[in-house]
């Protein structure tokens, strides 16, 4: 009897969640390109969630644009690190999230950014000042708080996650840059010690005038 209630206890508190359709993805878009992605919002009300961040890649910044299945811009921004947002799809269709590396001539970014689709059931307020209504239960309260810890905890790790891997490409692109002054300096050096040998030499065996005593 006990086992059946825990069931049913995890049935309920499985059901109770939103249901959400999502898609997290790390991209590279190359210099002067532009890359779309597309999500369907399959009736009117759901919440879009739009999350992105540039990993790698020049300062770490992109332009983006939203559009819904009109064609009409909802969101952009130039020159953005990163962005999370929370749209609502008034329109039944397609929705565009597309990325323009317009800026850069050589450089490639590497972005990260993760797109969902969620249609959270709303519930009803109260009708008078601490009433609970009748479909409202513990379980149901704890559920929508558990939920909205977890969320917190995900954008928590996607903000290390982006400090985690823009360090990393600010540490390789040092590297690469002290590497190829050592290069640089040491071409040089060699460089001033074949002229200094090339003048003494020139200076001893110089031919000079020559005396008959």
């Amino acid at each position: 009897m006990i086992l059946l209630l825990l069931l049913y206890n995890c049935f309920l508190f499985l059901s109770l969640l939103p249901s959400a359709r999502s898609s997290a993805l790390t991209t590279a878009i190359a210099a002067n390109e532009r890359l779309c992605f597309y999500v369907d919002a399959d009736k009117a009300g759901e919440k879009i969630g739009f999350y992105f961040a540039v990993q790698s890649g020049g300062s770490f910044d992109i332009d983006f644009d939203v559009k819904d299945p009109n064609e009409k811009v909802i969101l952009d921004g130039k020159s953005e690190r990163q962005g999370d947002y929370v749209l609502t799809a008034n329109t039944v269709g397609e929705y565009s999230f597309c990325f323009e590396n317009d800026m850069s001539t050589l450089t490639v970014k590497l972005v990260d950014f993760d797109i969902m689709v969620e249609s959270e059931p709303r519930r009803e307020a109260p009708a008078k000042p601490g009433q609970v209504a009748d479909h409202t239960s513990a379980l149901e309260e704890s559920t929508f708080r558990l939920n909205s810890l977890l969320l917190n905890i995900k954008r928590t790790q996607k903000y290390f996650h982006t400090r985690e891997n823009r360090g990393f490409s600010l540490v390789r692109s040092t590297q690469n840059r002290l590497f190829w002054y050592m290069v640089l300096e040491s071409l040089g050096i060699v460089g001033m010690a074949v002229l200094q040998v090339y003048i003494l030499q020139t200076f001893f065996t110089k031919t000079g005038r020559r005396y008959k005593v």
